[in-house]
């Protein structure tokens, strides 16, 4: 059966659009040794010239956000727009030379048939290079460069998603020719969600839920899962514990794929940050833009929303502070949130009611964290969610 990942595309009527490929090691280290063939041709030619790296450009004038033409999702692409990095100019000499550093070190990771994480990725440059690399940002960055010079995933690099995310409630997860484990029993800290995404994807998966419930908060999932809200609704809790990384994002993927009968809600602070979240797992995110797609689920918006608004007592509003009215900046300007006049009547107006929300937040300059709700108890999540459900028609 062919890998849904690599068909995701076919699925996508804009055949402009870019994407990272999932590739073996062996057509990575072919793709790294061309690029150093190339640089050294050009070097030993009769005019040497430092060639500049075409990098599939990741700002947010070249994304895209496509329907896909046999599904409900939307997701983030980006086009066949390019930028560079040169070593003969001075604001991007240092990041050129980095591209390099971090293809070697992917080279010989893939080499040696091993996976590392961003974090050991970049110890390991701190010691070697110094005087190129001297924070984990740095680092990020210049794996996506690599990502948008070679177009392949990060995955295929030999770099492994480093986790944040839990799992918990009505789910059976093995791995082949391991043991079972039941996510309803692994108490309030839930399950850890691997990072290394080949096993999350070889997972064997048996669930009776009737939802998936993404929870923005650590301590919301926390509370969720020591109430066993799974047994009251028949759900599994996942939790990325704020913005989502990208194992969390694969897991509730891989979810979908699975159960594609399930519906996907999404429970967030009502704030900027917490519709980012959202739409991050709705969509994808812009700096992913190569791989977006690959983790992009149909999630609906359960709460909190502006209709929860009168039951939350006034001292429970927050002000706004300068970071959230960025993000409401940056979430107006994207192209996910942006009406299309030719949007199917499924899609268009959840589109707009984010955006109405949205505006409703800054007009008013207040925020609700979803903690409020424990104004009517703290057991009164679980019957929360149950009403959203119910108003939503989710049943």
């Amino acid at each position: 059966m062919e890998d849904p990942r690599k068909s995701s595309m076919r699925f996508f009527s804009d055949q402009n659009l870019c994407h990272a490929d999932i590739l073996p090691p062996s057509e990575i280290r072919a793709r790294i040794e061309v690029a150093v063939l190339n640089f050294l041709r050009i070097l030993a030619s009769p005019t040497p010239a430092i060639s500049d790296l075409p990098l599939i450009n990741r700002r947010s004038s070249n994304s895209r956000a496509c329907k896909g033409l046999l599904t409900q999702v939307s997701c983030i692409f980006l086009s066949h727009s390019f930028c560079t990095r040169s070593l003969m100019r001075a604001n991007t000499a240092k990041a050129f030379i980095r591209v390099w550093k971090v293809m070697e070190m992917c080279f010989g990771v893939l080499v040696q048939e091993k996976r590392v994480t961003q974090r050991e990725l970049f110890y390991k440059l701190l010691c070697d290079s110094p005087d190129y690399f001297t924070s984990q940002l740095q680092v990020n960055r210049t794996i996506q460069d690599v990502v948008a010079l070679l177009q392949c995933s990060r995955y295929s690099l030999g770099i492994m998603a480093s986790s944040r995310g839990l799992v918990a409630g009505r789910l059976l997860l093995q791995e082949p020719n391991q043991e079972v484990v039941d996510c309803s029993e692994c108490g309030l800290s839930g399950h850890a969600i691997s990072g290394d995404l080949n096993r999350l994807e070889t997972l064997i998966l048996k669930t009776d839920a009737r939802y998936i419930i993404v929870v923005e908060k650590h301590a919301i999932f926390q509370r969720l899962a020591e109430d066993r809200v799974f047994n009251q609704i028949p759900s599994i809790l996942i939790t990325a514990k704020g913005y989502p990384d990208i194992a969390t994002r694969f897991l509730l993927h891989r979810l979908a794929r699975a159960f594609p009968g399930l519906p996907i809600l999404a429970l967030v602070d009502w704030n900027p940050a917490g519709l980012a979240i959202l739409c991050t797992f709705k969509f994808g995110s812009i700096g992913m833009g190569l791989e977006a797609y690959r983790y992009a689920c149909n999630v609906k918006w359960l709460g909190l929303r502006v209709d929860d608004l009168e039951m939350i007592p006034e001292q429970s509003l927050v002000p706004l502070k300068p970071r959230d009215l960025q993000i409401a900046k940056s979430l107006m300007s994207s192209e996910v949130l942006q009406v299309n006049p030719l949007a199917t009547q499924s899609s268009g107006p959840f589109i707009e009611n984010y955006r109405r929300e949205l505006e409703i937040m800054v007009q008013h300059g207040q925020r609700v964290e979803i903690e409020a709700l424990y104004f009517h108890g703290y057991d009164y999540l679980g019957k929360y969610i149950a009403k959203k459900i119910v108003q939503a028609n989710y049943i």
